[in-house]
């Protein structure tokens, strides 16, 4: 069964392109060490939330837009060889593809895929 690494972060919105650019470079990475897909979604219908949402949950701020993305994997032992493969490769330096968002406010996990149709 495949394994899916979600994320979830806020990104100022002035560096949509940028982001879109690390992003791209960065999957280039994952696909090349066993990822089997990756999505990137610029939230356009992402409402406040009363007790809880995706704004609230990244600290979301004006001028901030919250993005949405996962990578697909065939398994997680996949999954975890390649982030340790990508993890050490020099391209994910910061120096060489620097995170145009705040890391601190960013959501991640790992999940098992229970249903998929």
């Amino acid at each position: 069964m495949s394994y899916v690494d979600g994320f979830v972060t806020p990104v100022p919105t002035a560096n949509r392109e940028a982001y879109r650019k690390h992003a791209e470079q960065a999957a280039v990475l994952f696909k090349e060490f066993g990822a089997t897909g990756v999505v990137e979604c610029w939230g356009d219908d992402v409402p406040e939330g009363k007790v809880t949402s995706f704004p609230m949950a990244v600290k979301c701020e004006s001028g901030e837009t919250v993005v949405f993305s996962w990578i697909t994997w065939p398994s997680r032992a996949v999954r975890d060889e390649g982030w340790k493969k990508i993890m050490a490769d020099p391209r994910m330096a910061p120096s060489v593809n620097p995170m145009p968002f705040d890391g601190k406010r960013l959501i991640y996990g790992g999940f098992q895929v229970l249903l998929q149709l």
